[in-house]
């Protein structure tokens, strides 16, 4: 049963009216908030394959919990040695649009992460892509506690989420804003209509309206709440065993400001890659998006 308090009555509205509905024939409307250009497609799948690094690669039942329509091909490649891949949304939409992809691969539950109507130990393999920022901030630990109860021991979970702050896109964040007033200024020179690009959610302390694009109110995001390297170390840590490595360092603000193709920017992406790579921990706690490996032990009790 899902406690539906007020967040995430939000959250779920969102999700089945604006952030899952299609907007191209294999694209949806939340899409908008990621970087698709051809020029960072590369890096994005090669991110996106990291998560299956230190999964289990097969086994029954595999829970993406969180699992909205399963957005983008590389997430099928997760659940692929499994028998069964377990959607669990609080939106039914997600659901229905996941079912079109994975069909009798699915089985599919409206769920509430912090509460997962599952016994313990069952799933061999989990993720949680974009998902425990969703909901209030009091819940997380307890969206983490349910993801290690259901775990098998000996198994491990892939949590994705963005950082409250990062230290690298701080530093960046003066290039990228000089390099956004640098790109207004000539498009407004030649004529063309400077692209705004809108925030993907509104942030616990972020209220403010979107600014309207050619004329019309884009549709507003849903509420998040991030925690810092620390918290996950001190407050999760305490709980399981947790590792954290890099998912993506870099932001779709970096990306969309500073990559391009005229400039080399698929190469540039190849090389911050390999970096990534070399030093996991660092770029994983520093950067933008962490993958969070949660692990439960053998001698783990199963409650």
């Amino acid at each position: 049963m899902i406690v539906m308090n007020e967040v995430k009555q939000e959250v779920r509205h969102f999700y089945n009216q604006i952030g899952w509905q299609l907007v191209d024939e294999d694209l949806y409307q939340n899409a908008r908030y990621e970087d698709l250009r051809p020029v960072s497609q590369e890096y994005l799948h090669r991110c996106h394959l990291r998560v299956s690094r230190y999964l289990k690669p097969d086994g029954r039942y595999f829970l993406d919990a969180g699992s909205g329509p399963i957005q983008y091909p590389d997430y099928l490649l997760y659940s692929r040695g499994y028998r069964y891949r377990v959607c669990a949304d609080i939106s039914i939409t997600a659901l229905r649009e996941a079912r079109k992809r994975i069909g009798n691969h699915g089985l599919f539950v409206v769920s509430d992460i912090a509460n997962l109507p599952f016994k313990a130990g069952i799933f061999e393999g989990e993720v949680s892509l974009h998902t425990i920022h969703h909901l209030p901030r009091k819940e997380h630990l307890r969206a983490y506690k349910e993801l290690h109860r259901v775990l098998a021991p000996d198994c491990t979970a892939a949590v994705v989420n963005s950082w409250s702050e990062s230290r690298m896109m701080n530093l960046c964040d003066p290039l990228i804003r000089a390099t956004n007033r640098l790109r207004g200024m000539v498009k407004r020179l030649i004529g063309t209509p400077a692209i705004i690009t809108e925030p993907a959610y509104r942030t616990a302390s972020d209220e403010t309206n979107t600014k309207k694009e050619q004329g019309k109110k884009p549709p507003k995001g849903t509420f998040t709440a991030r925690h810092d390297v620390a918290w996950v170390k001190d407050e999760v840590g305490a709980h399981m065993p947790v590792e954290i490595y890099v998912w993506r360092s870099v932001s779709v603000r970096f990306t969309r400001a500073l990559i391009h193709p005229s400039f080399g920017g698929r190469y540039w992406l190849r090389l911050l890659f390999w970096l990534e790579d070399r030093f996991p921990h660092y770029f994983g706690e520093n950067g933008q998006y962490p993958i969070i490996f949660v692990t439960k032990n053998k001698e783990a009790p199963i409650n």
